[in-house]
This record gives C-alpha cells, sequence and structure tokens, in this order.
C-alpha cells in the first residue's frame, strides 16, 4: 500500500478556512483596517467597527447577545479567567470549587493553582462510558461552593456530558456553573441563552479558525476580577491591544460553523471508521457511543503501545491523547478515571475527523491502522488472544 499523508487530528487544531485567511489578511495591510481598535481617530473606529462585527458572530453561534462575549487569546485563558475570576470575585459566599477528574490541563492546572492559594477543590468522577452522575454534583454540592466547572465534550473521547442536567443542580442551589466548549462549537449545538450557565469557554483553532484566538461567554450579572493588568479593554476583564486580524478570523470561522450542516457529515465519516477499525481483534471503543459528537473517536488496542502505533503510522496525522499533553509520560488521566488499566490506556488512539476529511480517506487510515497492530503484535514476545493464526 503506498504511503499517503493524511490528517485526522482536528481535535488538535483545524486547517484555517480559506474564507478565514482571506478575511484575516484583508485586516493587515496599510491599506486596510488595521488600527488599534482602542484608537478614537478615524483608523481606529473602522478597526474597532470589524471587532464588534466578529463579536456579533461568535455570539450569534452560540445564541448570545453579543455584549456577554470577551475575547481572549484561546481557551485556556478564557478557563482561567472564569476559574480564577469567578473565585476571586465571590470568595466571601464561599471557597470551594467542583470540577471533574476529565477536564482539560487547562482547568485541572487551574483548579490545582487555586487550592494551592487556599481555595477548596472537589473532583468528580465518572462511570465507565465518561459521563458524570447529575446526582454525584448534588452530593458533591455544599454551601461553600461557588464555582462548578464541567467540559462539555471531551477532548480526548468525544463524550458530550448532560450540561442541562448538570446546570440544574448548580442554579437550583445559586451556584456558578462554568463550561469549557472548546470542542463543541461546529459539531454540536451550543445554546447558551438556553442552558442553566454562566460562563462558557470558546475558541477558533479547533473550527478553522487562528490560534491564538478565544472568548468568554459572561452571563449578564455574573461577576469576574481579571487576572491580567493592564488597560481597560473588553470591559476592563482582558488588557492589551486587541488583535484584530485574529478576532476578524475568529468571526469569520463562527460564521461558517453550522453544526446542523456539518455534524452528519462528520458523525457519518466517524462511524465509518469505527466500523472498520472494530474488526481488528480485541478493539475497543471508549467512552459513550450514543452521548458523543461527531468527530472524535477514541480505540484501545490491547497489546500495542498508542505511541508504537502512532509512530508505524507517521505519515497519518493522530494522538495517542491530548495534543496539549503530548510531552508527557503518564497515561491518560480522562481514560484512567474511565477505569482503563495504565496498559489499556497507554494502548488507545485518537482519530479526530473533519471538514476534510473523505470516505476514502477513512478506508486507506483502516487499512494501514490494521496492518500495523498485526505487524506490532507480531514483534511480542508471545501471541496473545486476539491474534490469529
Amino acid at each position: 500500500m503506498a504511503s499517503r499523508e493524511i490528517y485526522l487530528d482536528y481535535a488538535a487544531t483545524t486547517p484555517v478556512d480559506a474564507a478565514v485567511a482571506h478575511a484575516m489578511s484583508a485586516c493587515l495591510q496599510h491599506d486596510s483596517d488595521f488600527a488599534n481598535p482602542s484608537s478614537v481617530h478615524r483608523f481606529g473606529r473602522a478597526a474597532a467597527c470589524l471587532v464588534e462585527a466578529a463579536r456579533v458572530k461568535v455570539a450569534q453561534r452560540i445564541g448570545a447577545a453579543a455584549e456577554s462575549v470577551v475575547f481572549t487569546s484561546g481557551a485556556t485563558e478564557a478557563d482561567n479567567l472564569a476559574l480564577q475570576g469567578a473565585m476571586r470575585a465571590n470568595r466571601d459566599h464561599g471557597r470551594h470549587l467542583i470540577t471533574s477528574r476529565t477536564e482539560h490541563k487547562a482547568v485541572l492546572d487551574t483548579a490545582a493553582a487555586l487550592q494551592r492559594r487556599g481555595f477548596e477543590v472537589s473532583y468528580l468522577g465518572c462511570d465507565a462510558d465518561g459521563l458524570i452522575d447529575p446526582a454525584a454534583l448534588d452530593a458533591a454540592l455544599t454551601e461553600a461552593t461557588t464555582l462548578v466547572s464541567i467540559m462539555h465534550v471531551n477532548n480526548e473521547t468525544g463524550v458530550v456530558q448532560d450540561i442541562p442536567a448538570l446546570g440544574e443542580r448548580c442554579r437550583a442551589r445559586g451556584v456558578l456553573f462554568h463550561v469549557d466548549a472548546a470542542q463543541s462549537v461546529g459539531k454540536v449545538v451550543v445554546p447558551a441563552s438556553d442552558w442553566p450557565v454562566d460562563l462558557i469557554s470558546l475558541t477558533a483553532h479547533k473550527v478553522y479558525g487562528p490560534k491564538g484566538v478565544g472568548a468568554l461567554y459572561i452571563r449578564p450579572g455574573v461577576s469576574l476580577e481579571p487576572i491580567l493588568f493592564g488597560g481597560d479593554q473588553e470591559r476592563g476583564l482582558r488588557p492589551g491591544t486587541l488583535a484584530v486580524h485574529q478576532i476578524v478570523g475568529m468571526g469569520t470561522a463562527y460564521a461558517l460553523a453550522d453544526p446542523d450542516a456539518e455534524g452528519p457529515q462528520l458523525r457519518a465519516l466517524k462511524e465509518r471508521l469505527w466500523s472498520r477499525l472494530a474488526t481488528i481483534g480485541g478493539a475497543r471503543r471508549n467512552g459513550c457511543a450514543v452521548r458523543s459528537a461527531p468527530h472524535v473517536l477514541n480505540v484501545t488496542f490491547p497489546g500495542v503501545s498508542g505511541e508504537s502505533l502512532r509512530l508505524a503510522i507517521d505519515e497519518i496525522a493522530v494522538s495517542a491523547g491530548s495534543a496539549c499533553n503530548a510531552a508527557s509520560l503518564e497515561s491518560s488521566h480522562v481514560l484512567s478515571a474511565m477505569g482503563l488499566s495504565d496498559a489499556l490506556a497507554d494502548s488507545s488512539v485518537r482519530f479526530s475527523v473533519g471538514r476534510y476529511t473523505t470516505a476514502e480517506e477513512v478506508d486507506y487510515v483502516t487499512g494501514r491502522v490494521a496492518a500495523a497492530v498485526a505487524q506490532l503484535r507480531s514483534l511480542a514476545p508471545s501471541a496473545p488472544q486476539w491474534c490469529t493464526s
């Protein structure tokens, strides 16, 4: 089989859509709207108009008011602003934060930092499918709980949490609820106005926009303390000169990110991928198959190191876990929380399809993976039960 390069790591980042790149480049030339949007002259006002138009597009994609969207450098900063900003601003109410063991490191590491500063943190577990029981959240809530932070679509498994049910528990107790939706937009609907949610972290580079820009949705009336200082931009919550081209790129990407149009196509590709990978002896799908985003598939191939498999098919871009943890030698904390042993977690690979994935590419990948798994297993010192002779 001739080697060909294929990208199946859309959960790590997406290529920039051509329309997005065009809109961004129009903000960079000397004869375009390149000026500082905080400047009061005509050039600055023109740039500010582009920023506000992009803010409207981002807000429309999640069904929110434009004034509820604050631009950041990405979802990681948005997560930090949500957690640190809410806990600091409301510390007189209580110093207790609840999150889950399957969160992105942007939330987990921020929670750990808050814990070192005297805040209390509780971590919810999940079942074998990766789902959090709303009753477990009920049991963890206390009079001192200020904020709950739960990811919508898990970046490693694609599992979709029941945000309305979890949010209702928080709303009933007067507790703020933050949702990391970095993997959600463009794949599944994110209805900010319908959800019982107070804060939502967003990013551009998972939705065919540029890296380095994101946003935080803040429900009207929610108080946050800034975590950065140096100016009054973005309602005094995120100082610094606004990167007009980045923000315009995010707005354009969000305008194009229609989950109703793209979601079914992605799901069909993902299920085609799994139906073929499932024929490999011992292969198991990680995460709930029903409550699952259409683009992420996590598969364990027992007896094969996920990293070895990734290297064996190096012309195909897949991940042995979250891209943010690629340099770590530790097993996936997400799969471990779901009950997988270190050996099984280390034998797992994340595939993620996207806008430019084709059925032909999916078929090629499954053939390459099957051949690579067979080769790697043949090198094992003994013949395990999944091998055939």
